[in-house]
């Protein structure tokens, strides 16, 4: 069994930055990747970014590229998601997860992750 737990969500205006955090717990050797999502209310839960831990490897949605870099801590299981020059749209509830899934291609769908944390809310005033 694997625990995820976000932290650094907030109340942000556009133009400004924040950085979420994930720490993993439990089972965390069995871990694959680890990747963030975000949900707006309304709105379909949508990929963020992710990362393969074994050999660091990063993926991104196109449209936050350039904006959201994620990162992992040396020697831990945490996983970080520095967002930069934020904008309204990217109010949401932002949630991290794992997968144990060994695929040939980056985990991207919300059906490749076994694990999932709590959330935790961003707000970007305009």
């Amino acid at each position: 069994q694997v625990q995820l737990v976000e932290s650094g969500g907030g109340l942000v205006q556009a133009g400004g930055s924040l950085r979420l955090s994930c720490a993993a717990s439990g089972r965390t050797v069995s871990i694959y990747s680890m990747g963030w999502f975000r949900q707006a209310p309304g709105k379909e839960r949508e990929f963020v970014a992710v990362m393969k831990l074994h050999d660091g490897s990063v993926y991104y949605d196109d449209s936050l590229k350039g904006r959201f870099t994620i990162s992992r801590d040396s020697g831990v299981n945490t996983v970080h998601l520095q967002m930069n020059s934020l904008k309204p749209e990217d109010t949401a509830d932002y949630y991290c997860a794992a997968s144990t899934q060994h695929l040939y291609r980056p985990a991207y769908y919300s059906s490749d992750f076994g694990f999932w944390g709590q959330g935790t809310q961003v707000t970007v005033s305009s």
